[in-house]
Formats: C-alpha cells, structure tokens, sequence
C-alpha cells in the first residue's frame, strides 16, 4: 500500500504502541500474521511450528477501557495444540517485570482449570514479553526461561511454563541483523519503529504476513478515532516515564544530599557535583548512568 503524500512519506506508526499492536495482532482476522511471529519467536526456542492458533479477543476492550492509562493490552491465543498464549508489549521499565510476568502468566494458567476437572488437564502456559528496555539485563535479544534442575540443564520440570522476552534494546545494538536466515529478526525489523526504510521494505518483501500486518496497521490508522487512541496511549508513556524518571531523580538527589549531610558520601567530590548536575538538568536514571559509564 503507497503511504505517501506530496509532502514525502507519511509518519510511521509504532507497531509496538500496545494499542496497535493489540489492533494489528489481537483482533480477530490477525491470526495469520500473529501465527507468523510465534512460529519465528519459537522456532528460535526449538518448538516445532505451530498449525494453526485461535485468537481469544478481549471483546471488554471498549473505548472507555483502551482509554485508561493503567489497562493492560494483551494479545492472547490458543494453540492448535491447546497450550495458551499471551504477549504483553512493554515499553517503560516498572522495575517489577520479573514478578509481573509470572503474575499474568499464573493467572492464565489457574484460570484454565475449570471445575471439577484434574489437574493433568491444565494446558501449557506461554507469556510472551516484548520489551522497551533493557531486561532481562544479561539476557540477549531473545531470552527463554524454564523450569529446569540446577546441575542438569537438560531435566525440564514441566512443559506447563515457558517465559519469553523479546529485548528491543539489545535488537537495535546487536550489529548482525539476520534477516535472510532468521526469520524472528525480521519482526524485530518491522516491530522497531526506528528501522530504516531498506531494512523494513527489506523485512516486508521476504515475509508476507510481515506485508500483512503493515497493511492491516496502515488501514487500522485511517480511522480518526484509533489515531485519537493511538496517540493517547503514547502519551500515557510518555507520562508515565516522565514521572517515574522524575521520582527517581529526586530520590537520587535526597539520597546524594543526605549522605553528604551525614558523612556517608564515597567518591570524589566532583562526580558528586557532576551527578547533581545531571538531575538537574533533568537526565534520567539511565542516562546518567551511560554518561558516567562512558567516562570511566
């Protein structure tokens, strides 16, 4: 689909704001391209290609709910093989992913157990996580967690959990971008709104449910009221990062003052100055720590 204007070409959309991507992947019609990526997150994982999937649309999702700032966008599928899925988008770091997940995907699985029924019944549970930040910090671009034994690796509990990330950080500074052969970095192409022009074009033309959900996204933002939600839920982000970079560049400061106050303080006076400075200035946490970092 020809995007552009007289003007040049038009803005590109953030497939990876929650409500697009709910829009683009969760809604019935969308399974294709949501086969399309499980089966290139999986295939990364050793799991064998999936069949076919049934997505679980969350039909409370009414205007009045996309617009709360705290509503949780999931996109949520059954497996041709029973075993349940959920993605979640996250871009700002909460610092409460680890206990999150597990929270959303104890949920799912609790809840599949109707009454009356064994406990062997209960399906396997997949969350997947795809991050705007840097987590889990020594994971790679694509990290899975199981229930396995200490001293043997190869002994797996169960089958029930499995835990994905998806690090959109470490995608954009990984230097191989594989999209040839692998076809999760493709998504990851597409998924990254800061992707150049060549390497999405060059995504799209080697995936057609990549094609898929370029189109069906462009379509969705034609629609004044999803850009009207599109942009609310950006802005709720936004928000929220601000604040929570501002809460944490006060403590920060209170903490460098009072350890001054009370004789505490270790390090050079001028770093002290220097940090101070930063927050001042309104750096957030992370800057200041690639600032500091960059001169050590």
């Amino acid at each position: 689909m020809d995007n552009q204007d007289k003007k040049g070409p038009a803005r590109r959309y953030d497939p990876l704001n929650d409500f697009l991507f709910y829009k683009v992947m969760g809604e019935k019609g969308s399974e294709p391209q949501l086969l399309g990526f499980l089966n290139a997150l999986f295939a990364e994982s050793g799991r064998k290609p999936i069949a076919s999937l049934k997505i679980r649309e969350n039909r409370a999702l009414v205007r009045e709910i996309m617009e709360a700032t705290s509503c949780v966008l999931d996109v949520s599928a059954v497996l041709s093989d029973g075993t349940l899925v959920n993605i979640e988008v996250q871009l700002r770091n909460r610092h409460n992913m680890d206990r999150r997940s597990l929270f959303y995907w104890g949920r799912l699985y609790t809840k599949a157990l109707k009454k009356g029924r064994d406990y062997v019944k209960l399906p396997d549970v997949i969350s997947v996580n795809i991050m705007g930040y840097d987590f889990p910090r020594g994971g790679k671009t694509h990290t899975t967690f199981r229930l396995r034994e200490d001293s043997n690796r190869s002994l797996v509990l169960t089958t029930a959990l499995e835990i994905h990330f998806v690090n959109m950080v470490k995608w954009r500074r990984q230097r191989e971008k594989d999209l040839a052969g692998n076809p999760l970095h493709r998504w990851l192409a597409w998924f990254d709104a800061k992707s150049s022009p060549e390497l999405l074009q060059e995504a799209k033309g080697m995936d057609a449910t990549i094609a898929t959900a370029d189109e069906r996204q462009e379509f969705v933002m034609l629609d004044e009221d999803a850009q009207d939600l599109y942009e609310r839920r950006q802005k709720a982000e936004w928000d929220r990062a601000s604040e929570l970079n501002d809460a944490l560049r006060r403590g920060l400061k209170r903490g460098l003052v009072e350890g001054e106050r009370k004789g505490l303080m270790a390090g050079k006076l001028e770093s002290r100055l220097e940090i101070m400075g930063l927050i001042d200035k309104g750096y957030s946490i992370e800057d200041i720590r690639r600032e500091l970092s960059g001169k050590g």
